[in-house]
């Protein structure tokens, strides 16, 4: 074991962000902490790194063992090159190798006992720099640079010129190259292109040392973490496996906890009506009964209600009217800014209902595509043709859309005039803007509350054309999980631009890659992107499929009248038992009524010495009494039925 995490507690002003929290880290293991925005991820890495104390418990490293610690931005200052910056790392192995070369030079002046001395030693030297893999250090630092998304023209760049993006990148290759024996990265993702998110996936696989990585990645995940701990409500849970087996398993005890609150509400909110029902028939052997289920019922172990991730954020994107077939026709688009030119050539089509992805490195100009699409920028060369009744919705990653000194509130109405301030206050609610949140200046907001109002008006467009730029970027795996979900429910065309790949494989039927300058056509998510990349031929525009084909459509139509069918059988089962509860209960409130019927005539004084009239009145009344009993035991057994099939 390598890391040692025992009762962790941390506490801001009144709020616990963390309590109790237990987990260990084995040698060589590679573990991700995953959670909702807010939850203590980044408190929980800060404290293991030492850079802040836990109020209880401890984050005990073992012995002789070092740790490396890549906070999400990184501000450091260096008059250094990048390629420098990175070198200085390496000092150990540079004052080696000087070392050496004044071994040899010394060693062509000397001789006898004085060289045999210089020998020795030379050969200490090279045989520890052969070990330290000095002879590779180069060629080992030029690698991770260029595998992190330098070129070399950027090496000889000054480590002051560089955003803050870049300065993270620098900050995880010198990381990468001191090899501590556990890594912390948070968010290593955010600043890179899919390559160099790839390239950095195989390095951390092969990496000889243990890796806890935070990180809404979920495929980066899926490709690292062999454990997952998960921070929920302050609390840690540990899960074996990658993200998928995770959620998985996260959602097989969510549904099993659900299953068994909803079953056990339905048996009690069922049992109380039967013990009304024995009550009101107002019979000592109907009261007795009433009385045992309700003292069942008492001992009863009342289940909590589980919590809902997805439960407080609500998203339904509905378009407002229907598109014509043809959605989009792009032909020889061509931009460039001065000398450097973006693409040529660009040809391509939407059909309606298609979910396409455009993906491709850094820089390429994927997001200006979609910028031009919607006129806010011009192309230099090309024609771009929107089919008929087509309604476009946008979805910034830079939220230019947003206006930052208007108010939440403000945002929304000054778009959407119509919504009363009720109808407004809901839909921000729906994106968990609550009470005094609406009114926020948009200026004041995080990056994620921003994409959650980008959202909420993209909602409100009820556009059936939509075009998203970067749309995961800044939410939490739950938020994405919600989008994704809207995505797949909705109805009409989606273009957009992302470099989640979890997202992509969820929700694209398409995948245009920007390359050298040209698109290139891929059939299906992700994964199949992956697969296929190498094989597949550019495909031209006019080869470019509709959503779903006719197969598909028969398949999907073969599956919607079984669905139907079941549908209407088990309609027809519940109104039989609805119709035969009926019938019982009319029977039970005849015989009932009879029987006072004959309560009366038995205390008629002309009856009461009529033995032979007393004596058939009791006949009728026991038949009367056991043929309630067969049908107060049907009446519970149809209750129970009818039950069920709720």
């Amino acid at each position: 074991m390598i890391l040692s995490c025992q009762n962790i507690k941390k506490q801001f002003g009144e709020t616990t962000i963390l309590n109790r929290c237990s987990f260990p880290i084995e040698d060589y293991e590679k573990a991700a902490i995953v959670g909702v925005n807010g939850a203590g991820k980044t408190t929980l890495l800060r404290i293991i790194a030492g850079e802040i104390s836990a109020d209880e418990g401890i984050a005990a490293l073992s012995k002789g063992k070092t740790i490396g610690y890549l906070p999400q931005l990184v501000a450091f200052q260096s008059d250094h090159t990048i390629y420098d910056e990175l070198l200085s790392v390496k000092q150990n192995l540079i004052t080696l190798e000087q070392d050496i070369r004044r071994a040899e030079a010394q060693m062509k002046h000397v001789s006898g006992s004085e060289l045999d001395k210089l020998m020795e030693n030379y050969a200490v030297l090279t045989s520890r720099f052969e070990r330290e893999n000095g002879y590779a250090y180069k060629s080992e630092l030029t690698g991770v640079l260029k595998g992190l998304g330098f070129c070399e023209e950027d090496f000889s760049q000054k480590i002051s010129a560089l955003s803050g993006g870049q300065k993270t990148r620098v900050a995880l290759g010198k990381l990468l190259l001191l090899k501590p024996d556990l890594i912390l990265l948070d968010e290593p993702t955010n600043h890179l292109d899919m390559a160099a998110i790839s390239w950095l996936e195989t390095y951390l696989l092969n990496y000889k040392g243990a890796v806890l990585i935070v990180s809404h990645d979920r495929y980066f995940l899926d490709r690292i973490a062999t454990k997952i701990i998960e921070i929920d409500q302050s609390h840690t849970t540990v899960y074996t496996g990658n993200y998928t087996d995770y959620a998985a398993k996260k959602e097989a005890v969510r549904l099993s906890k659900w299953n068994a609150y909803q079953n056990q509400q339905r048996e009690i909110k069922h049992q109380e009506a039967v013990i009304e029902k024995l009550r009101s028939f107002n019979r000592e052997k109907s009261i007795r009964r009433a009385e045992s289920r309700e003292k069942m019922l008492q001992k009863t172990e009342v289940l909590e209600k589980p919590t809902e991730t997805k439960a407080d954020m609500k998203m339904r994107l509905v378009p407002r009217i229907v598109s014509g077939n043809d959605v989009l026709h792009v032909s020889a688009l061509k931009k460039s800014f001065g000398h450097l030119l973006l693409f040529d050539g660009l040809d391509f089509s939407l059909k309606r209902g298609e979910h396409v992805a455009v993906i491709g490195s850094n820089g390429t100009g994927k997001t200006t595509i979609l910028k031009i699409i919607n006129r806010l920028l011009p192309a230099d060369r090309g024609e771009i043709r929107t089919g008929a009744n087509v309604q476009i919705g946008y979805y910034d990653q830079e939220h230019h859309v947003l206006h930052p000194d208007k108010t939440l509130l403000e945002e929304i109405s000054d778009e959407y005039p119509a919504l009363t301030n009720t109808e407004i206050r809901n839909t921000l609610a729906a994106f968990l803007f609550t009470g005094d949140d609406v009114f926020k200046l948009v200026r004041a907001l995080s990056g994620g509350e921003r994409g959650r109002l980008s959202l909420a008006k993209l909602m409100l467009s009820e556009a059936n054309f939509l075009i998203l730029d970067e749309p995961t970027n800044h939410l939490d795996i739950v938020s994405k999980e919600i989008l994704e979900d809207a995505l797949n429910h909705y109805e009409g065309t989606v273009l957009y631009v992302s470099h989640d790949r979890y997202f992509i494989n969820r929700t694209a039927h398409r995948i245009l890659e920007l390359s050298d300058r040209r698109l290139t056509n891929y059939l299906g998510n992700y994964d199949y992107y992956l697969e296929k990349k190498e094989a597949a031929a550019p495909a031209s525009s006019d080869s470019l499929p509709t959503a779903v084909s006719p197969d598909d459509l028969g398949r999907a139509d073969t599956v919607a009248k079984s669905d139907w069918k079941s549908h209407k059988e088990q309609q027809a089962k519940k109104r039989k038992l609805e119709n035969d509860l009926k019938k019982n209960e009319d029977a039970i409130g005849t015989i009932e009524q009879r029987n006072d019927e004959i309560d009366e005539l038995m205390a008629k004084p002309e009856n009461c010495t009529n033995a032979a009239k007393l004596a058939a009145l009791s006949a009728e009344k026991e038949t009367n009494l056991q043929t309630l009993e067969t049908l107060y035991a049907q009446w519970e057994m149809l209750a129970e039925q009818r039950e069920e099939a709720d």
